[in-house]
């Protein structure tokens, strides 16, 4: 199985502008130096709390955001067909500068689905011309055609011919969502960004939609990077987990490992605040001191150590190299 997406020290700053003749005075440094890879067909879960760049890692590596600097090298193993409006592939190569006719032909194989489908569908526009567009804009199909494929995904994902011609608000959250992931589709991608998407639908929902991102991704041969705060929905989908901390990636490894042998403090705190369906079974509750630190001043040496009770000299001065501790296990922290 080859890698369909690696990051390679990436980094994404955002400028902060201050005074009269609004100069740049430092940036927020939302994703740092992150290095990992996801596999062809797999799903990455990435967990980690608000604010620690986890959307605008996703967004990055589709290139909705340029990056700062850093290489994202998509699918190098060569899957991609030719595309016929620049007579090559898109492939092989680091995607993280190209621009153009370039960027836009890259557009139709990585995708994202927003965590709120409210306010990313077009509320004028019609469910038809909503799931269209990407084939209009990428000159794939048109008129009779480009609709005859709409009906094909719409089916898909589990919705009829009677929804074509409705607007979004006539639809319930998880229908909403359903259009969005029908959008997404239409171009046959070969990755999909899933930022938070089943956050704002009801937990009765959020089941049938995991069960349709599986079915999917089996049938279409996806490859999803899933974000999400939701520990048990990143433990149900993921085939590996990537913890976030302000900016950077500090532990790796499949859900099972992860969750029952985290090794990064910062990951044992998160998993210590998983409930457990059993009033007399107890776990001890890991309570981090202070406010987590400012992506625009963040620490020296390792960004957890302010918070870690397990600091010691080295973790202020020294940042920790993502290592392998196990196999397939990595972690950045200095106690390893």
């Amino acid at each position: 199985m080859g890698n369909i997406v690696t990051a390679i020290n990436l980094r994404k700053y955002f400028p902060i502008v201050g005074g009269v003749f609004r100069r740049k005075i430092g940036d927020v440094k939302a994703v740092d130096g992150v290095t990992f890879t996801i596999k062809t067909g797999e799903t990455f879960g990435l967990v980690g709390e608000s604010g620690c760049g986890k959307t605008t890692l996703g967004k990055t590596l589709i290139r909705l955001l340029d990056p700062t600097s850093g290489k994202i090298l998509f699918d190098p193993e060569g899957n991609l067909p030719e595309d016929p409006k620049i007579g090559e592939r898109i492939n092989n190569y680091d995607i993280s500068s190209i621009k153009g006719r370039k960027l836009k032909s890259l557009r139709r194989y990585m995708q994202i689905v927003y965590q709120n489908p409210s306010t990313s569908l077009n509320p004028r526009m019609l469910v038809k011309d909503i799931v269209a567009e990407p084939l209009v804009v990428q000159g794939l199909a048109k008129g009779k055609e480009a609709e005859e494929r709409v009906l094909q995904i719409l089916e898909r994902v589990g919705l009829a011919r009677e929804h074509l011609y409705r607007y979004p608000h006539e639809f319930s959250g998880g229908q909403k969502q359903r259009i969005a992931i029908a959008r997404a589709l239409i171009t046959h991608p070969k990755f999909i960004v899933l930022d938070e998407p089943t956050s704002s639908v009801d937990v009765s929902v959020r089941a049938s939609l995991l069960d349709l991102f599986k079915e999917l991704q089996k049938k279409m041969g996806l490859t999803y990077l899933f974000i999400s705060h939701d520990l048990s929905m990143i433990e149900a989908i993921s085939d590996r987990v990537a913890v976030m901390y302000l900016g950077k990636i500090v532990e790796i490894a499949d859900p099972r490992e992860l969750f029952n042998n985290p090794l990064h403090p910062y990951t044992q705190a998160l998993f210590s605040a998983i409930p457990i369906p059993d009033p007399e079974v107890k776990r001890e509750r890991i309570i981090l001191g202070g406010e987590p630190p400012s992506p625009a001043n963040p620490p020296s040496g390792c960004r957890f150590h302010p918070r870690c009770r397990y600091a010691k000299d080295i973790c202020s001065k020294q940042e920790p190299a993502l290592i392998e501790v196990k196999p397939g296990h990595y972690v950045a922290c200095h106690l390893y």
